[in-house]
């Protein structure tokens, strides 16, 4: 069941062709979030593997998905949507426990995270998208990918690690990445209240330039999100399950991907000059032109 939180129309089909079935799209009087939704963009409610997933839906042509990271949600892929739905329909959940999605107190293994974006989109109608994921998201996306891989037109992967590939254990037990391992009901109790002071972390620590990093609207707002009930405890869960999507991706790593795949990374990786972590904040003159050319090469492709 998917419901539409906005505008009133429930008619969405007209903007993506076979989207939705009427059995499917229901109208609902939801209030507004506080982030403001872009122009040609309505915010959907899906329940899909056991879990009710926010989204926005918004522009035409063929599916992109926007999977978002730690300590951000959605919200963080604002400054594209416009951008990308000229040229795509545009689909960009709240993971799993994250923003307005609900918070179960299991499977948040990346695996079954992926089986929840496989199910949203599925349910939209669409057998074929491209995959856009950063940080956790970077994981969720390769998941999906490496699952189904017919099912993927194309693929961004976007400054992450992925356990159980490569090198790993070096960066899951690098002392400055502790909150890998920062879960449980001290840390909860800790971070009761406090929440904004622990996502400061990330924000700043993992920026080229903590002034040039999240700004502070963004702040206020993830903070927030991530104080509702639950919130914390699931964002906790991405990182207890890392020794599970080791063992996952260490054999879903034995087949190659057959998709065209972009990997895009801050300084660290010598990719995005001037950027840390938070690509989409630190760099957008470098990083949206790269992302919308390179998923722009599949309608060109098609045409």
């Amino acid at each position: 069941m998917i419901t539409q939180r906005k505008p009133s129309s429930c008619d969405y089909r007209a903007g993506i062709p076979g989207l939705l079935t009427a059995a499917l799209l229901a109208c609902s009087s939801l209030p507004a979030t506080a982030g403001k939704v872009p122009a040609g963009f309505t915010e959907h409610f899906a329940d899909v593997n056991g879990v009710r997933l926010h989204c926005f839906i918004g522009g035409k042509g063929s599916p992109v998905v926007l999977l978002h990271g730690y300590a951000e949600t959605s919200h963080m892929w604002l400054p594209i949507m416009p951008l990308l739905g000229e040229s795509h329909t545009v689909i960009v959940p709240d993971l799993r426990g994250a923003g307005d999605s609900s918070k179960p107190e299991s499977g948040y293994d990346k695996k079954n995270m992926a089986i929840d974006i496989h199910d949203l989109t599925t349910s939209l109608g669409f057998d074929r998208v491209s995959m856009v994921g950063h940080d956790i998201g970077l994981m969720v996306a390769y998941a999906y990918a490496a699952q189904f891989p017919r099912a993927t037109e194309r693929l961004v992967l976007m400054d992450a690690f992925l356990p159980g590939i490569g090198d790993w254990r070096s960066v899951w037990l690098m002392r400055d990445l502790w909150h890998f391992h920062f879960y449980g009901e001290v840390p909860l109790t800790l971070v009761k209240g406090r929440e904004r002071i622990y996502l400061e972390h990330f924000w700043n620590d993992f920026a080229a330039d903590p002034k040039h990093s999240v700004p502070e609207a963004d702040r206020r707002f993830y903070a927030k999100a991530y104080a509702q009930p639950g919130g914390m405890r699931a964002g906790f869960e991405y990182f207890r399950n890392f020794e599970r999507d080791a063992k996952d991706f260490a054999e879903l790593g034995k087949s190659s991907l057959p998709m065209p795949v972009l990997v895009l990374t801050g300084e660290q990786g010598q990719v995005v000059a001037g950027s840390g972590h938070w690509l989409m904040e630190e760099a957008p003159d470098k990083v949206i032109p790269a992302l919308t050319t390179f998923l722009n090469e599949a309608q060109t492709a098609t045409k």
